[in-house]
Formats: structure tokens, sequence, C-alpha cells
């Protein structure tokens, strides 16, 4: 499987301009799947404004998406203000994939950033499990952010089967160095994929550094974007590599399987 690590400026506020940048990303770039920021739909500053941003999953902009995915044959996974279908008036923190074979998948942001500059708590309800999403029979955990610092996620993924572990991010530059600590920790952790797609650009004062990039499960480097700049790499993903190495570092094998999805 090909994967895309998408890093682009987003615009605040602007849907459509952000669903533009989503569709022109995918004609540049042949990948399987396409991965974008942490609330890349609507951008990660605008506070207040995120009660009238928000949808439904069967909303405009996810139906829109859908017919990108479904015209290029490939799936899309994005971020995005969501708006709980069972509590009125709730708003997520989500992580979406759409693609025509596995219809809208959607994972809520567990563990919200309400700390230093981060506003997160105010606006959103934490989501309640973690998510497993399935592509083209590959399976893939999916971290939100601050989500990646609880290693129970990571682990109870590897312990489900998923081959690869999807951290998107609005992650600062103050958070830059811990970052780039710990996805790769992650992939040496659990002998699987961790592939870490950041914000970049400066959003109401707050500068939002890139950095994205993918480690192989042996916390091997294989691609990274550029720092403050707009870039776009593509990893593929081997299951004989994850083999390789969870033969030398049963690390899975291992585990407590009680942790389990």
């Amino acid at each position: 499987m090909k994967i895309a690590l998408v890093q682009t400026h987003c615009s605040l506020g602007d849907k459509e301009s952000n669903m533009r940048k989503i569709n022109e990303a995918i004609g540049r770039t042949e990948a399987d799947l396409f991965v974008f920021s942490e609330l890349f739909l609507t951008g990660y500053m605008v506070r207040d404004r995120v009660h009238g941003l928000a949808e439904s999953l069967d909303g405009p902009s996810v139906r829109k998406l859908m017919g990108i995915a479904e015209d290029h044959g490939v799936g899309i996974l994005f971020g995005m203000p969501r708006l709980d279908d069972e509590l009125p008036g709730v708003l997520r923190n989500s992580a979406v994939m759409v693609s025509e074979a596995e219809g809208v998948q959607c994972y809520d942001k567990e563990h919200l950033a309400t700390f230093g500059p981060f506003e997160e708590g105010l606006y959103f309800g934490a989501g309640k499990a973690p998510g497993l999403f399935e592509l083209n029979g590959r399976r893939l955990g999916v971290c939100i952010c601050y989500d990646l610092f609880h290693s129970e996620m990571a682990r109870a993924y590897s312990l489900s089967g998923a081959e690869a572990l999807i951290t998107i991010s609005a992650s600062p530059y103050t958070s830059r160095d811990f970052f780039e600590r710990i996805v790769p920790a992650r992939a040496i952790e659990n002998t699987l994929y961790s592939i870490y797609v950041n914000q970049v650009g400066t959003q109401l004062g707050m500068v939002f550094f890139g950095g994205s990039g993918a480690y192989g499960p042996r916390g091997n480097l294989i691609a990274k974007c550029r720092y403050f700049e707009d870039d776009a790499k593509v990893i593929e993903i081997d299951r004989h590599e994850i083999e390789l190495a969870r033969r030398g570092r049963p690390t899975v094998r291992d585990g407590v399987y009680g942790l389990c999805l």
C-alpha cells in the first residue's frame, strides 16, 4: 500500500478552499491513501467559529470528499470538527477516512489537549474508543496529536493487527522535539509503521512546524517533509518488513492481549 503524507497550508475557516487543496494534491501524486493533518478541513485555530463550521458525517463536505475519493479510486484521511449524531450540540475532534470500498470511517480524539496554548476541551468532547480503520485489506490505527503520548493506544492497535499507526496532528514548533522522539518510539515499541502528518503555517499566531514523516517497524526513518513549508512524501508499507521486525524483537508476540480493541 502506498500512503501519501500531504503537508500543506490550510485556509482558516474556508472548507471549500481546503477541499480544493485535497483534490489538487490527489491529482499530483499516485498513492492508495492520502493523509492530511488534524482539523485540516477547517484549520485548527478557528476557536468559537468551530460551532458553525462543524458538520456531521453525512454533511456536504464528507459527501464531496467521498466523491473525490471515488473519482480517483483512493482513500482520503483528514481531520475535521464533527457534530455528534447521537448527542445534539456536542462536537468531536475527528479523523475521518473516506473510500469507495469502505465508505466512511471515523475516530474521535480521546485525549484532548487543554494545556498551555491549547483549548480543545473548551469546544470538543473526548472520544470513547480507539479507531482501527481498514483500506484494501490493510488495518490502520489512527491517533490524533496528543493521543500519541498515551502509549497504550498504539499497543492496542498493534495487538489488534494494525500494520501502521497514522497520527494526524496540529503541533506547534514548541512541541517539535517531543514529536520527533515519540513518533519513531511508537514504531520501535510496536514493530509497525509510524506515520505522522502535521499542520504547517501560522494560524492566529500559532506556528505549526510541519516536519511530517514516516518510520519503519524498526524505527528507521523512511521519509521526512520539510519544516515550515508545503511538502508531500509517498511511502509504501510492506508486511514483510513488519514480519522481519517482529522476529527480531517480538514485542507484539509478548504483548498483553487484554489491550486488544
